[in-house]
């Protein structure tokens, strides 16, 4: 497998061996051991998530504030943009973020560290999107940043975005940080 160190420390984009041939391909999606080795993943992953969207949706930004997750991201059918965002006020790359294209054709994965904000965008007709996190779901916890903040400039493929009723009212960067501090 190959991996693509980002800016953003920790975060990966990881680009698995594909045996392909007239039947179809071969992949393998994830070993402890060779992702340890090779990618510098060593938190345990506790819960496999999957979500199925369609064009125009945009997942995110998520993280949760007492048990932040690390996530270990692919598509299976589809394509999306997958963007992280450092959201730690004491990291060098502070609002800063990586954005890359997970696809079935590219068959990346993009490992996000814990406390890091995380979405996605739909690109293709239909995706389907899978999720390995080192921590489970707690809805209570659950927190995120304005998928459209303008401290972090990011450049989403679309401009008026399908987002559930709780992505439409995060906070922006400043805000977000100003509300975490208030619950340390």
């Amino acid at each position: 497998m190959n991996v693509i160190q980002t800016r953003l420390p920790g975060v990966v984009i990881i680009e698995p061996r594909v045996f392909g041939d007239h039947r179809g391909f071969f992949l393998e999606s994830f070993s402890a051991e060779r992702y340890k080795q090779d990618a510098g993943i060593e938190l345990d992953f506790v819960q496999d998530n999957h979500s199925r969207s369609v064009k125009g949706v945009l997942r995110g930004l998520h993280f949760q504030k007492n048990h932040p997750q690390g996530k270990l991201v692919s598509v299976s059918r589809g394509a999306v943009l997958d963007v992280a965002v450092d959201i730690n006020p004491e990291s060098a790359t502070f609002g800063e973020h990586v954005a890359v294209e997970l696809s079935d054709d590219n068959h990346r994965q993009l490992y996000i560290p814990p406390g890091y904000a995380h979405g996605f965008c739909v690109l293709s007709d239909t995706v389907d999107f899978s999720y390995k996190c080192t921590d489970y779901y707690y809805p209570e916890d659950e927190a995120g940043l304005a998928w459209n903040c303008p401290e972090v400039g990011i450049e989403w493929p679309v401009e008026t975005p399908a987002l559930s009723e709780k992505d439409q009212h995060y906070p922006g960067l400043s805000e977000l940080v100003n509300q975490l501090k208030g619950t340390s």
